[in-house]
This record gives C-alpha cells, sequence and structure tokens, in this order.
C-alpha cells in the first residue's frame, strides 16, 4: 500500500532522529507537517528535512488533511492534550516514552485511545535495538531457560533540553526520564504477562541542584519470581552508557549498545563534529556510532508500528505497555519516599504466570544440587538427601 503522511509534533532532538530515520529508511512515508511551539525552530525544522509545512496551531497540525498519522514527540506535559486532540481527529498516534507522567494519566491516555478506536502505538526504541531484538527472540525460544533476573542500566550527564529538567513538566527525574527504558525492556525479557507486584527503589540527587532525582536505582519482583533491576543516572561522565544483562536457568546474556560501541578512535585535533547522542567531547578517544538511528532502534520501532498499522495488527510496544510502565515508576517513587518495597498498583490485562519451578537431577536416591567438572573429567556433584536434608560432595567418573 501507499506510505503514510505524518503531522510530527515537535522539533527537538527526538523528532530528528524520528524524521531522519522515517526519510531515510522505510521510504515510503514522509512528515507532511511539523508543529513547534516556537516559529523559528519549527521553520528551521521544516527547512533542514524538506517538509511541507510548519506552524504553531497543535491543533491544526493534528487536524491537517494531508496527513494520516500523528507522531507525539512533545515534552512529556503536552502528551494526553495532543493524544485527545489526534484521537478526536480519528488518526493514528504514536506516543513517545514515557507515555504519561504518571499512571493516572497514561491511563487516560490509553482509555482516549481505545475508545476512539485508533491505532496507538508506544515509541520505546530500546526495545528495539537489533542486539535486544536478537536476544527476546533467543529468550523466547528457550535459549537461556527461565529468565531469573534481568539488568538494565542507562546513565549519561543529564537531558539536552531545559524543560527535562523541572519535575512538574516532567513527572520526576532520571526515573522518569531512562528508567522507563530500562524497565521496558525488563519486561520483555521476564515476559509481558508476567505481572509486576513490587518495588524496592532508592533514589537521590548527588549533583545537580534541582528538586528530583539525578541518580535511581531499583529492583522490580515479577509474579514468576524473577527480578529486574536498573540504574540510572544523569551524573555519569564519558557519554551514554546502555547495557543490559539477562540471566536465566539455562543461559545468560550480556549486551553493551552504546559507550564502547567497536567503534574506536582518536584525535589529537580536537575537532567539533558530532559523534554520538550524548557524547561529551569530540577530542580524544571516541566511540563513534556507525548507524546511530539503527543502532538506537528507530528503524525497528518504525518498521514494526508502520507494519502493524498497515496489517492490522498489535505493535511489540502499545499505549498499554506505556501505562505499566509509568504504574511501576510510581511505584518507584513511592518506595523511595517510604524506604521500604511498595506495590504496583495498576489494572492488570496479563494472565497468572507460575513461579520458576526447578526440575533437579538425581543420582543415587539422591538430588543434584550442582555438578562440575573436575581438572581430570571427573565430576563432582553436590548432593542433597531429600530425607534428611544433608548436604554431600561425591565424585564421579564419567564414561
Amino acid at each position: 500500500m501507499d506510505g503514510h503522511r505524518i503531522s510530527m509534533l515537535g522539533t527537538g532532538l527526538i523528532s530528528d532522529f524520528y524524521t531522519m530515520t522515517l526519510h531515510g529508511q522505510r521510504g515510503r512515508d514522509e512528515v507532511g507537517v511539523v508543529y513547534s511551539r516556537s516559529a523559528d525552530r519549527g521553520t528551521a525544522f521544516r527547512e533542514r528535512w524538506a517538509i511541507p509545512e510548519s506552524t504553531t496551531d497543535l491543533r491544526a497540525a493534528v487536524e491537517h488533511p494531508g496527513t494520516d498519522v500523528v507522531v507525539v514527540a512533545l515534552p512529556n506535559f503536552l502528551h494526553e492534550e495532543a493524544v485527545r486532540l489526534a484521537a478526536a481527529a480519528g488518526k493514528a498516534i504514536l506516543c513517545t516514552k514515557p507515555l504519561g507522567r504518571t499512571a493516572a494519566e497514561a491511563g487516560r491516555m490509553l482509555a482516549t485511545v481505545e475508545s476512539a478506536g485508533v491505532f496507538g502505538g508506544y515509541l520505546e526504541d530500546l526495545c528495539y535495538t537489533p542486539k535486544t531484538l536478537k536476544a527476546i527472540a533467543s529468550v523466547k525460544a528457550g535459549a537461556i531457560g527461565d529468565v531469573t533476573w534481568v539488568r538494565s542500566r542507562e546513565t549519561h550527564p543529564g537531558p539536552h533540553s531545559a524543560w527535562f529538567w523541572d519535575g512538574r513538566l516532567t513527572g520526576g527525574g532520571a526515573i522518569i526520564d531512562l528508567g522507563c527504558h530500562c524497565i521496558e525492556i525488563v519486561r520483555n525479557f521476564v515476559g509481558k504477562g508476567n505481572r509486576p507486584v513490587e518495588v524496592l527503589c532508592h533514589t537521590d540527587t548527588l549533583v545537580h541542584p534541582i528538586a528530583d532525582e539525578d541518580n535511581a536505582v531499583a529492583l522490580i519482583k515479577f509474579e514468576s519470581g524473577a527480578i529486574g533491576q536498573f540504574e540510572v543516572s544523569w551524573t555519569f561522565r564519558g557519554g551514554m552508557d546502555l547495557r543490559d544483562e539477562v540471566a536465566g536457568t539455562h543461559g545468560t546474556i550480556w549486551m553493551n549498545h552504546f559507550l564502547r560501541t567497536g567503534f574506536e578512535m582518536f584525535t589529537a585535533g580536537g575537532g567539533s563534529g558530532y559523534v554520538a547522542e550524548k557524547a561529551e567531547t569530540s577530542a580524544g578517544w571516541l566511540f563513534p556510532v556507525g548507524d546511530e538511528v539503527s543502532e538506537l532502534g528507530y528503524v525497528d520501532m518504525f518498521s514494526d508500528m508502520f507494519r502493524s498499522l498497515d496489517g492490522g495488527s498489535i505493535p511489540q510496544e502499545t499505549f498499554y505497555d506505556g501505562y505499566v510502565v509509568n504504574a511501576i515508576m510510581d511505584a518507584c517513587y513511592a518506595s523511595a519516599k517510604a524506604k521500604a518495597w511498595a506495590p504496583v498498583e495498576l489494572e492488570w490485562r496479563g494472565g497468572r504466570t507460575p513461579r520458576i519451578a526447578s526440575h533437579p537431577e538425581t543420582y543415587d536416591g539422591q538430588v543434584v544440587i550442582k555438578r562440575e567438572i573436575l581438572p581430570d573429567g571427573r565430576h563432582k556433584l553436590i548432593l542433597k538427601d531429600p530425607a534428611t536434608g544433608d548436604f554431600t560432595d561425591r565424585i564421579v567418573a564419567v564414561a
């Protein structure tokens, strides 16, 4: 079918990444109009990307007769209004992360989209990085057994726009900005149907004179017994660090998406060119990124969104997923305030996930706790007597 014409709401860095991807990769879709709160920024963005029109009228951009998809790439406090206008216009909606500032706000946006019967996609790009997609497929195929623990880390020197630093506009600090990525990465590995139960979170403001957290760590307990762990920071020096680790009963996955990209370069020239997102210098040892929009997941994200829109299917990341992420972030803030575990309060649509069950082997009537290979090739078994609960070692030869 023919491509889509898009109303791009916003002219910040994320809108540049989105438009670069839409115009340069799929090839069939294009931005027909761009909205900005600043006429000058709107004009500059329109000229930079050869977009036919720019406007400072949000409603006019959303209701533009020549577009059928609205991309919400606005500051957090404007998401709900933009979604309401787009749903009323009957257009497909793709909204950047986080969906809302709170679960209540995200829940209203979800209800708005569903009651209007329009397509809603959650633009969570880091769930679509090439490494992540391949790792998720491996986990779903059973390559590492049952997932027991997932760690996701995103840290950098801080956001690039003033509004990010004002929690009244965003809903919070580093958790809202970065934790939303980590949480959804964790959910993709433990299973979207695995209910988040409770959270233990610590936040602090260590460097910046702001009212919200610039550092946070959290543990998320899921119904299966799996644990998700995230680390986020706005005070990490040296660029943007994106790493994930997944542990299962039969295997482990490690991924490094950014910072140490496998592309290293040294320059003493002190140039001023762009290196990669959040890079702090253009001299010395640098870690460029070959195809940034692909490595950060934008290409596969938009391919999934438009493929789902065209085929009438559900994308990998939906407004409901965004709502669940917001509910978990609400629990993070509640936990940090109470300095205790806090329940995740949400309207759960998933089923029940059984607790991870062990299926140990037995040897000579004993339960094998662990098996390891010795230097001479024999096996050492750690055994437990099911009758007494006693543990013993046994060395056995393997034919």
